[in-house]
């Protein structure tokens, strides 16, 4: 994991997830080389899908209390790319060349925004590069 890299929101699900113990492992690994070795990060978007997630969706969802200290100890020092403008005309275009979702597309814009190379998810197709960038699904063996 050399160069800079954009984590998706599945991978935050993931490393949460204790019924599978392998991508648990694998997110985990990935968060913490961001958080600690300062390689990786996420965008306004990612931190608003995991707080839905984990506080909705999660098998024991998040309380307001340990929610809010994954939001200041790790979603918001991950975080690089904010909400704006010139963000949702690339996502437009990224969504209009590449035929994703507007939503995927706005992470790719963000992922190429904080100017990494790679974005790791497991919903984009593996190995696919968009411009400088080149989706990696971190979970195939």
């Amino acid at each position: 994991m050399k160069d800079k890299y954009f984590i998706d929101t599945n991978i935050l699900v993931y490393s949460f997830d204790k019924s599978n113990s392998k991508k648990q492992k694998t997110a985990k690994e990935i968060i913490s080389d961001a958080l600690y070795e300062h390689k990786g990060c996420i965008s306004y978007q990612v931190v608003q899908e995991f707080i839905n997630v984990a506080t909705q969706k999660f098998t024991t969802p998040l309380t307001t209390i340990d929610c809010t200290n994954y939001l200041i100890n790790v979603l918001e020092p991950l975080c690089e790319v904010l909400s704006s403008i010139e963000l949702n005309k690339d996502a437009l275009e990224i969504k209009e060349e590449w035929q994703y979702s507007f939503y995927d597309s706005l992470i790719i814009s963000s992922a190429l925004r904080a100017n990494c190379n790679i974005l790791y998810t497991e919903d984009l197709q593996h190995k696919q590069q968009i411009r400088d960038l080149v989706i990696i699904n971190p979970f195939l063996s």
